[in-house]
């Protein structure tokens, strides 16, 4: 059974739709209201809030921190400065991918690592030989995405941080209200925000005047609907959706090297050995099999193909996440879209996919299928470089 966050109190007494999910064990908002488009239009041109206590969180400290991150991790974390986080990934012997996540240096020798699941039996694993600590904080802390464009004046009202010379993927100890915590310039919508890190037992003062800071600026109490369209957009890729664990998989080909679900640019190669470096180097050789896209439909054909069962276009009020096939001009499949999304701000219908590397090209053109009526057809779609949204604001 779910159990709630130290926010719960606030965002039960809010979410009137009583629209719920589960994530990772706990109670989560899908939308406050019975429609997402508010809460979705405050991320981009106002402010949202969001409960993201649910991601798991580990604290690794001691003298050689750096050095067993640096192992477990794809990236060197020895070069990563105090007050600075970074986003990577891990994976097996085989290069396959288990996670993603970020790692946060805290201090020296104390760092903050994240991760879609649960990671603790992993990292334990890796550190034998390494002087490290390492504590589950998941349940310690409570955190909060502060996202959109007016987030800065929200977040600047509440804090004693100069918000304004901290670079993106910045961290630093802060004032929130009265409670004293951690601000970092992160979040998961593509825009600018900021996620906050208290104790749990201090998250309610921080929610309320986070609330408060942003009355007059638009701010929203949102859920993780209107999150997955912003997440699309941004073209940022979910474990469990877009990939899964290597762990989880049971077949071979279900795993995913990093290069092929899109995060080749975070594996540092050319340094001290980590699990899964030799693999990732013969496949700088070989080539990776596939390559994570953007898929923008063709409307013309989309909204052609309704028409001849006498339809409007049917599109969902959010992310969809069936998975779809994807076929070249002669009718052969070469992927699979793992989810989608109609974009209100780009007017675009889009989709995420995993594609053959021969087909991956920007301004290639491909088939989706769509069903109408529960007949399965095809429209045309235009592999499009990713991210689909990328405002200057998001790292200004």
């Amino acid at each position: 059974m779910p159990i709630p966050s130290p926010f719960h109190p606030r965002t039960s007494a809010q979410c009137t739709s009583l629209l719920w999910k589960e994530w990772a064990g706990y109670y989560a908002v899908r939308s406050y209201d019975t429609v997402l488009d508010p809460e979705y239009q405050a991320i981009r041109h106002g402010a949202g809030l969001l409960d993201v206590t649910p991601l798991y969180k580990y604290e690794v400290q001691g003298r050689d921190a750096a050095a067993f991150l640096s192992w477990v991790t794809v990236r060197d974390i020895s070069k990563l400065a105090v007050g600075r986080m970074t986003y990577l990934c891990w994976c097996d012997d085989g290069g396959k991918v288990v996670d993603d996540g970020t790692v946060a240096r805290l201090d020296e020798d104390r760092f903050r690592v994240t991760a879609a699941e649960p990671a603790l039996a992993w990292l334990l694993r890796h550190a034998r030989g390494f002087e490290v600590a390492i504590e589950d904080s998941s349940r310690q802390l409570g955190t909060l995405a502060l996202q959109g464009p007016l987030a800065r004046d929200i977040l600047s009202q509440m804090s004693d941080v100069d918000l304004a010379k901290m670079r993106y993927f910045g961290i630093a100890p802060a004032r929130l209200g009265n409670v004293q915590g951690w601000i970092s310039r992160t979040g998961y919508t593509g825009d600018l925000g900021y996620e906050l890190w208290m104790p749990a037992e201090h998250a309610l003062p921080v929610w309320d005047a986070v609330l408060a800071a942003g009355r007059d600026l638009h701010l929203l109490p949102v859920g993780l609907d209107a999150l997955d369209v912003c997440r699309i957009e941004a073209g940022f890729v979910m474990n469990g959706v877009d990939y899964f664990s290597a762990h989880m998989c049971l077949l071979e080909a279900r795993k995913s090297t990093p290069q092929e679900i899109g995060l080749g640019w975070t594996v540092k190669l050319e340094r001290e050995p980590f699990v899964g470096q030799a693999a990732l180097r013969a496949e700088v050789v070989a080539g990776a099999t596939w390559a994570f896209v953007g898929l923008v439909y063709d409307w013309e054909e989309y909204e052609a193909l309704h028409a001849e069962y006498g339809l409007p276009p049917r599109l969902p009020a959010g992310a969809w996440r069936t998975p779809v096939p994807v076929y070249e001009g002669r009718g052969r499949q070469v992927g699979y879209a793992t989810n989608g999304a109609w974009s209100p701000l780009l007017k675009k219908n889009l989709a995420l996919a995993t594609v053959r590397r021969a087909a991956s090209a920007p301004g290639t053109r491909l088939d989706i299928e769509v069903t109408v009526e529960f007949q399965r057809r095809k429209v045309g779609a235009t592999v499009t470089a990713l991210p689909f949204f990328d405002p200057e604001r998001k790292k200004a």
